[in-house]
């Protein structure tokens, strides 16, 4: 039977009908992955946002007055290929989280939100000292 509120139990289906939690090891060893999984996202948000920021911040070639400058290197477009796809890695890894949480188990929900907390320090505190703006939307 699905949840559609919040509840507290050892009893957890997650994601697929054979992950099923029955005791209460294997509970809290789902809620370890959820923290590590959610850790995670945060780390491999950062890479992103990193190699994006490596990406777009490459040398100007020295400019002649007779030579004509590609507006796109092959160099780049490698790099926006690899920035796609970590931001679409990325997409799938938050999709999965919040799926997770849809189970509506409140130790899940505690997990993956202290996983994110916890990533967010490790992996992304020094961020506050540049600020990108990808799209002000909040639902993007």
């Amino acid at each position: 039977m699905m949840h559609m509120t919040l509840y507290w139990g050892k009893d957890v289906t997650l994601l697929i009908d054979s992950w099923k939690t029955d005791s209460w090891l294997s509970y809290l060893l789902t809620l370890l992955a959820c923290f590590l999984f959610s850790s995670f996202y945060q780390y491999m948000e950062d890479r992103r946002l990193r190699f994006r920021s490596l990406a777009s911040s490459n040398p100007s070639p020295p400019s002649s007055a007779g030579a004509s400058v590609p507006l796109l290197p092959k160099y780049r477009r490698s790099a926006k290929f690899a920035t796609a796809l970590l931001f679409g890695i990325n997409s799938a890894i938050g999709y999965l989280l919040m799926l997770a949480i849809m189970s509506f188990n409140g130790g899940i929900f505690l997990a993956i939100v202290l996983g994110l907390a916890v990533g967010y320090l490790a992996f992304r505190s020094a961020d506050d000292e540049t600020v990108v703006v990808e799209n002000v939307c909040a639902c993007a």
